[in-house]
Formats: structure tokens, sequence, C-alpha cells
């Protein structure tokens, strides 16, 4: 983690109440890494770019003050790319974060320092953000677990003037190195918050009891590709096909399938752009002046875009989602990979072709990503095999409209079947 907080962490260790200790997210003094996106309080929070290398927030935001009121004892901030664009972790102010897995490689991103840390032990939990897999892709490169939750399932914090709570397709997430670990993480993180206008209540069970109760004869579908949508290379394709034998070996049913999911790519780059619109055309020069060019990129093509385009984007993703609850009647998730290829070089910034297929910009490798947060739907990346190379390989399992429930029971069924979790490890030095 480039920001430690030693003495906070101490003192909040000496400060530990068993006021909540009855809560089933309780954390009893666990340590936690909060991304580098969100806020701490007195603690340096730069959001990956020079504009901010300096900034200390004088509050922290929600989530974090309800991790922290429920035990859990913040060690430091985790790396993320700039302001969170991107599927590789590096940026101009710490560097970049590398796979524990294969130094020489890239974690994914944008969550990439969240889910190294937790590879190597550094924290119990590690918190993450997800928008296009900024979650997803890095729990299935350093072989952890990260779960993208429903829209308003963490509270987020607002800022009167800056942000735009309904547009809420970037998420909070738990992230750890079992399934049942980040269970109990998202009984920590949910929960009503009056100050955010999305929020969604606790269920009455709590999630690590789905997990408990999780059997064998979980209903899933699969789709390699998501229909043709998605290039992957074969290494995923075969450790996923090998991964679901065992779980039908379990007694669980495995059905190849996947929904007519037309227009999916155009409708989350345009959403994606619309949420740049809210997020950029508020911030300074001073800070906008360092970002890198693919972020400029992106900005660039949010305002060419007209109402018309995003009022078409959103009866799109009314019709996904209407696409995905009715298929998810059938069955209990989606599976599919978490991401198309194997991690490459750490310098590499975005992926440009994939099994023949070349993309024009850093979004065209990690389609995958786009079914989950188009639809509004919880996801899942779970390992589920260490590749010939030594490399983890992650499943993803789209579940039902806030079916976070059912998504972590088969999580816990798969990772069952394969013989989960992974412990951590040291890093592999290249």
């Amino acid at each position: 983690m480039p920001t430690l907080c030693p003495e906070r962490a101490r003192a909040a260790a000496r400060a530990l109440s068993n006021e909540q200790a009855n809560h089933p997210g309780w954390l009893g003094g666990l340590p936690l890494g909060i991304k580098d996106l969100d806020r701490v309080k007195g603690v340096r929070t730069t959001f990956g770019t020079l504009g901010l290398s300096d900034h200390v927030p004088d509050f922290s935001d929600h989530f974090v003050e309800r991790l922290e009121q429920r035990g859990g004892l913040v060690v430091g901030k985790t790396n993320t790319p700039e302001m969170g664009a991107g599927g590789n972790t590096f940026n101009a102010v710490f560097g970049a974060t590398r796979n524990p897995w294969n130094t020489a490689l890239n974690p994914g991103g944008s969550s990439g320092g969240a889910a190294a840390s937790l590879a190597t032990g550094e924290t119990w939990l590690s918190q993450g953000s997800d928008h296009g897999g900024s979650l997803r892709t890095p729990a299935a490169y350093c072989g952890v677990v990260g779960l993208r939750t429903t829209p308003g399932r963490v509270p987020t914090t607002l800022v009167a003037g800056v942000s735009a709570a309904h547009i809420g397709d970037g998420v909070i997430g738990p992230m750890a190195r079992s399934v049942r670990d980040c269970a109990l993480f998202l009984d920590t993180l949910s929960g009503f918050e009056p100050r955010f206008p999305l929020s969604l209540p606790s269920p009455n069970t709590s999630f690590q009891d789905a997990v408990a109760r999780s059997t064998a004869r979980v209903r899933i579908a699969y789709s390699s590709d998501l229909g043709g949508l998605c290039p992957v290379e074969a290494p995923i394709r075969n450790a996923l096909a090998s991964a679901l034998e065992r779980v039908e070996a379990e007694g669980g049913s495995v059905i190849e399938d996947c929904p007519d999911l037309t227009g999916l790519e155009e409708t989350y780059r345009k959403l994606r752009a619309l949420g740049l619109v809210a997020s950029f055309s508020r911030l300074p020069e001073d800070v906008y002046q360092h970002f890198k060019p693919a972020l400029r990129d992106n900005w660039a093509y949010a305002r060419t875009l007209t109402l018309e385009d995003f009022a078409d984007a959103y009866i799109d993703r009314t019709r996904l989602f209407l696409v995905m609850q009715r298929f998810l009647e059938d069955f209990d998730v989606l599976a599919c990979p978490a991401v198309s290829c194997m991690p490459r070089n750490s310098d590499v910034e975005w992926i440009d072709e994939i099994e023949g297929e070349t993309f024009d910009d850093y979004l065209g490798w990690m389609k995958f990503a786009f079914l989950a947060t188009t639809a509004g739907l919880p996801a899942a990346s779970v390992p589920v095999a260490v590749s010939r190379q030594g490399l983890p390989i992650g499943i993803q399992l789209v579940g039902p409209p806030r079916g976070e429930a059912t998504v972590l029971a088969v999580a816990r069924a798969v990772e069952m079947a394969v013989g989960g979790p992974f412990g951590p490890i040291d890093p592999v030095v290249a």
C-alpha cells in the first residue's frame, strides 16, 4: 500500500468497543485497506492524480465510518489508476502496482492495489469499487474474491454541487481471500443510509448465513463468450470448463446458455460517458490538466453524445435488465469469464488485441464486465484454477436483481468444488 496510517490504526485498536459486537458484520479489529479513490479522514487521498497528490480530506466516506464503527482497522490506502479509469493499476503519483503471482505482470484495475494487498496477506479485507470490472478483473488476476454489488447496497458519500447520486453505475464492493470473508465484509458494508438516496436496507438474513446454507445443487447457465460479445483466451476457457465440470460432479447443474444481449456494448459506453460528464465537468483545471491521454480521450468522447443518446441508453439498459431478470428465473446465476485474457506486462497500459480481435481503446478488452454494470446486477469474481504459468484464473457469476445472497451462495459452492479458497502468497519476483 502506498499510503499507510499505522498511528490511526493503533488508536482505533486501543479505542475498540464491543458496542456493535452483535452486528453480523462485526470485524473485531481486522485490518482493512481502503482504495485511494475514497476518503479517510486525515489520511492522504490522491485519486491517483497529480492534481490531488497532497489532498488530505477532513471527513471519511460513509462506508469508512461504518467499517470503523463495526470494528475494522483502516491500515492504509491501496493504489488505483488515475481517477479509477483503467484496467491496469499505475499512476503518476505512486507508480505501478505489480501482480503478486508474477511481479512482471499487472494486477488488473482499478482495484489492483486492493487485490494485491489481499493476495499477499497485507490486509484481511480490502474495499474495492467497480464500474467496468474494476474489482472483478483484479480479483481474477490476483486470485481473490471480489463482489460487484447492486447500486445502493453500499452507501457512498455525496458532496453537494459535485456528486450525482442517481447515476449509480460505479459501486463500492467487498474483496477478500474467501467467499465467507467476502460475505462478512458485505454484512459490514451494507445497510440503509439516509444520506444516500439509492440506499437499500439490509436483508432479513445476513449474507454470511446465506453462504453457510449454500449447497452444491446450484443452477448455472454458462457462456464462454456472452453470445459472441467477447473473445477469450484458451487457458481461461479451458479452466472454466474444467471448474464447471467439478461443480457438476458435486451435484450442480450447468447448462450452456446465454440471453440476447444485443446492444450491450453501445449501451454501456453511453452510460459510462454520462458518468464521466457528471464526474469531470466540475473539476478544477489544475486537476484536469494532469489527466493522462486515455482519460482525456474518454472525456472528449463523452462530450460528443446527445441527450437522445443518453435517453436511448436508459431505455436499452431497462430492456437488458428485463432480459436478465427473466433469464435468471430459470438459473441461479449466469457464469462467464471474469476477464478475456491473462495478465500482460505491467508496463502495458491497456490490451489492444485478444485472439485476433483488435480494440481501439482500453474498454474493448473488458467487455465481460459490461453486463452486470449495465443491468445493475450483482456479480462476483471467484478464483477457480491456476494456469500452467502459475497464474490464477477467475470465473464471473452474474446474479439476479438485488441477489447478492444468491451470488455468494453459488460462489461458495464453486469455491468448494474446486478446492478453494487460495491462501496468501509471497510475491513471485520476476
